[in-house]
């Protein structure tokens, strides 16, 4: 072999040897460096979907899921019904029986609203204890989800229909809560077990809650209101009437205002607190006429009671955003406040 052959194989092996040294030396820093990064995109990926809001395409199994939402996420839909896992926010209407006028916007404004609040706020509170919900499976499914108004303010519990079958608080409570907040109030939704008697004990437990907590929560539970749509305006017109000790707790003082709609009850006991009721005179399930005669009945004890007929409005149109009930909520608040001078 000639000496520019071996010089030749010489710098090749030499090159092949500094080869190795570079990548014994610095490929397991390269290999860490891109894998450091790969962790750290999913980690900005992560965050991404957690800071991002829901939208009408989100599935609602998503929306429980949502880290947000740990411990509680399902209670934000009816756990009596059936949920397909493909079904989307807009989807949801399709669960809801015997309701009408849903609005899916309204729906995914909810549950941002609820998301964003979570990131500063506890937006969900128990109302029974581990030894209580362990002796009653059940209890599991009940709690309040806050909807924070001003510091100090009035407080309104919000039950939703459903025919004691389910709890519509999506469509029936959150809205109300949600807007009474806006207004500055303090709103509670209130996630019960469908069943009368059961119900109306855990509303019973509520209205205990929000006083015996009322400073830690920043509200003012005196002159408080309770609010409920089909099922839950029957809850609580028997809480306004009875008073909590009838359902298991201690005495508790009567609501200012029982705010009702789309309930046929009839029934008045003599000791029933301010009332106001609305309904639509195309309802099949609550009689107008039957609501119409119960405020006769209470304005005649001396008590003050209003009512509101929509025609041609069928059951179930929550806010009645859209149609000729819109802005009862306003009526209902200022109905309140009026009676709520008679407590201060």
């Amino acid at each position: 072999m000639n000496a520019h052959k071996k010089i030749g194989i010489g710098l090749t092996l030499l090159l092949i040897l500094a080869a190795i040294f570079w990548v014994m030396q610095y490929g397991e820093c390269s290999i860490k460096s891109r894998s450091e990064g790969a962790v750290s995109v999913q980690k900005e990926t992560n965050m991404e979907r957690q800071n991002k809001d829901f939208s009408l395409d989100t599935k609602i199994l998503a929306v429980m899921k949502d880290p947000a939402f740990a411990g509680f996420g399902r209670l934000i839909f009816p756990v009596d019904r059936p949920l397909d896992e493909k079904m989307t926010l807009q989807d949801l209407d399709s669960v809801m029986l015997w309701y009408s006028h849903i609005n899916p916007d309204r729906t995914v404004e909810i549950v941002n609203y609820l998301k964003h609040e979570a990131q500063e706020h506890k937006v969900f509170y128990d109302i029974y204890t581990e030894a209580e919900k362990a002796a009653d499976p059940r209890k599991r499914n009940t709690g309040l989800f806050f909807f924070r108004g001003q510091p100090g303010q009035k407080t309104a519990i919000v039950s939703a229909g459903g025919g004691f079958h389910y709890v519509g608080a999506m469509h029936d409570s959150f809205p109300h809560a949600l807007e009474l907040s806006k207004r500055g109030y303090n709103a509670f939704a209130l996630i019960y077990r469908p069943d009368a008697q059961l119900a109306c004990e855990d509303l019973a437990r509520a209205i205990a809650f929000i006083h015996e907590h009322s400073a830690e929560l920043g509200i003012d539970a005196q002159n408080y209101s309770l609010w409920g749509g089909s099922a839950g305006a029957r809850m609580s017109a028997w809480l306004g009437s009875f008073g909590t000790e009838r359902f298991g707790e201690k005495p508790y003082p009567q609501p200012a205002a029982v705010i009702m709609e789309y309930t046929g009850l009839a029934e008045v006991y003599g000791n029933e607190p301010p009332t106001y009721n609305c309904v639509g005179t195309s309802d099949t399930i609550a009689y107008y006429r039957v609501m119409e005669m119960r405020i006769s009945q209470i304005r005649a004890q001396g008590t003050a009671a209003e009512i509101e007929v929509f025609p041609g409005l069928p059951h179930g149109f929550g806010l009645g955003e859209g149609t000729i009930a819109a802005g009862w909520l306003d009526h209902a608040v200022a109905f309140w406040e009026r009676n709520s001078k008679r407590y201060s």
